[in-house]
């Protein structure tokens, strides 16, 4: 019988392994969230942690540490003993951003101290505004922005995060001055939104779904390049002539202690790639406004790089410090 090359690869990579790692997985797995319960990233796990049950065998049980913009979590799994058993649903922000606005006081280095395992999905936020906002479209917020600047604010979870980046990009390539209000949780930025308080808030599109379909907000756009899968009829902020060179998206990877072996890692990429082609978990991952993007582990590892190069630009130029 003749072997696939990954068969091959893991079966010499098995060779020089230790025991209890030729074993894995034989005990429960943990999933660290490094976000509260409830939120786009925890439901992500949830839906995955399933789907990794069955293919590995064994239980994967969520375990959500948040704080300090998630980087608590991250750290606990950077510091985690290299066995496998215990890995971590990222985002864009722990994983990348941090890194580069948070700099000497980060607890670990996601480049050195974590490894790549695999996308899972991109997830691009919306861009809502309260009913009463004179714009109903990015083209008219500009306009407006234009004649009134500084005056417009727009929420996010926190300074330095994804939606805060989204705000600042647009900014810059739309030539307007935005007022940044950084709040601790998405829920209270979609109530102030509604009533009025704040103009408009970046946020994910399952979070935004209940308030844009009660009518509560209006929603102007997806930060994707194109219109996303999940909502085909709101328009991207690059529809614009104004914003065309515009994307940014928030992203949730796997990942595990940089420690953990390369045969352990590429079984871990194996059942979470196998199990995001699952398709119930790709039309479950597209209700949570993702969109599945199952990667090889060297992939995975060029698109952090690329993105990071990304934020890197938008941190410098809009001279984003922690808080």
């Amino acid at each position: 019988m003749k072997l696939s090359r990954r068969h091959a690869l893991l079966a010499a990579a098995a060779i020089a392994l230790p025991a209890w790692a030729q074993d894995y997985p034989a005990r429960t797995i943990t999933l660290v969230v490094p976000f509260t319960a409830g939120g786009g990233v925890d439901a992500v796990a949830r839906l995955l942690a399933e789907k990794l049950r069955a293919s590995l065998k064994q239980p994967v049980v969520v375990d959500n540490k948040p704080g300090a913009s998630g980087m608590l979590g991250a750290a606990a799994v950077a510091k985690a003993p290299g066995d496998g058993y215990t890995l971590l649903l990222g985002s864009a922000g722990e994983t990348a951003i941090n890194p580069l606005v948070y700099k000497a006081r980060m607890q670990y280095q996601p480049q050195k101290d974590l490894a790549p395992i695999t996308l899972v999905t991109r997830v691009p936020n919306v861009l809502v505004a309260s009913p009463g906002f004179p714009a109903k479209n990015v083209a008219e917020l500009v306009s407006y922005a234009k004649a009134n600047p500084g005056k417009v604010g727009y929420a996010t979870s926190g300074v330095g995060n994804p939606q805060h980046l989204n705000g600042e990009l647009l900014a810059s390539v739309a030539g307007i001055r935005l007022n940044h209000v950084p709040y601790k949780g998405a829920a209270n930025q979609l109530v102030d939104v509604a009533s009025g308080v704040v103009d408009m808030a970046f946020v994910s599109y399952a979070g935004a779904a209940p308030f844009i379909k009660g009518g509560r907000v209006k929603v102007l756009a997806v930060t994707s390049a194109r219109r996303a899968s999940f909502a085909p009829d709101i328009p991207a902020i690059a529809e614009t002539p104004a914003t065309a060179s515009y994307s940014l998206e928030n992203w949730f990877g796997l990942f595990a202690p940089a420690s953990t072996p390369a045969a352990i890692q590429a079984r871990l990429n194996a059942a979470a790639v196998d199990a995001l082609k699952d398709p119930e978990l790709i039309k479950r991952l597209r209700e949570q406004g993702g969109e599945p993007a199952p990667m090889t582990q060297q992939q995975f590892r060029d698109f952090i790089a690329q993105e990071t190069q990304k934020y890197a630009q938008i941190v410098e130029s809009a001279h984003i410090t922690p808080e």
